[in-house]
């Protein structure tokens, strides 16, 4: 089976980056491709660089709070791309509210501080290997 390709990113204006980078390592040790976008990302950014490099997972890290605003414009952006197959997942300081909201929008599994990286990693791992046996 190929490796899993995931995009992690930091969208908006949030300037803490450590958590990204220890969820890019432990998915890279994890014997996923990993590309990180460095900080400050817009939506659109995100989505173009997630269709350009043709992956099939996109992590979001959101500190700031805009979780509400920058999940679904990510979302609706890969959508209007014509990759409705990529998984969106992500973390950070998110309320549980939050994070059923955005998963009955279509958001997947959020994780939030102290989740072990393993965790998300069995997660992705458990998502792809679904979607190569039941490809849409």
């Amino acid at each position: 089976m190929r490796p899993i390709r995931v995009l992690v990113a930091k969208p908006g204006l949030d300037g803490h980056d450590r958590g990204a980078k220890v969820v890019a390592a432990a998915l890279r040790d994890a014997g996923m491709e990993v590309i990180y976008t460095g900080l400050h990302q817009t939506p659109e950014m995100i989505a173009n660089a997630a269709i350009q490099e043709d992956v099939d997972v996109v992590g979001l890290s959101i500190l700031s709070g805009a979780h509400m605003t920058l999940f679904p414009r990510v979302q609706d952006l890969l959508l209007e791309g014509g990759r409705d197959d990529i998984l969106i997942t992500g973390g950070g300081i998110i309320p549980k509210e939050d994070m059923e909201e955005l998963q009955r929008r279509g958001i997947a599994r959020l994780f939030g501080p102290g989740t072990p990286t393993s965790d998300l990693a069995n997660y992705i791992k458990e998502w792809f290997a679904a979607r190569e046996q039941n490809p849409a």
